[in-house]
């Protein structure tokens, strides 16, 4: 049974930075897209990052944050630099489904399965 399990997330001032992790248990991951989404209260999930062969980021934190994959470890991280109130939210860690599409990986139906989340608040 797939698991991923997210970590690293807190309270940190503004401009200050972040690592989340993901460990990601109970198949295999290495082909598959793995990506961070996050949402704050009153509003929809919405992509932050992801990463397969490539990287894409939403332009809200293009330039600030950086997602990176360990494959030996099953793991994907999101650094977070220069963070703002604004990325406040929780953050969650998702993993593609079967035949996820490179076109589609900004959308939520793109990823099969979901971590927890972890709380990142960002205080002004």
């Amino acid at each position: 049974q797939v698991q991923l399990v997210e970590s690293g997330g807190g309270l940190v001032q503004a401009g200050g930075s972040l690592r989340l992790s993901c460990v990601a248990s109970g198949g295999a991951f290495m082909n598959t897209v793995m990506g961070w989404f996050r949402q704050a209260p009153g509003k929809e999930r919405e992509f932050v990052a992801a990463v397969a062969w490539d990287t894409l980021y939403a332009d809200s934190v293009q330039g600030r944050f950086t997602i990176s994959r360990d494959n030996t470890k099953n793991t994907v991280y999101l650094q977070m630099n220069s963070l703002k109130p604004e990325d406040t939210a929780a953050y969650y860690c998702a993993l593609g489904r079967t035949g996820w599409r490179t076109s589609r990986i900004r959308n939520r139906d793109e990823y099969a399965y979901w971590g927890q989340g972890t709380q990142v608040t960002v205080s002004s």
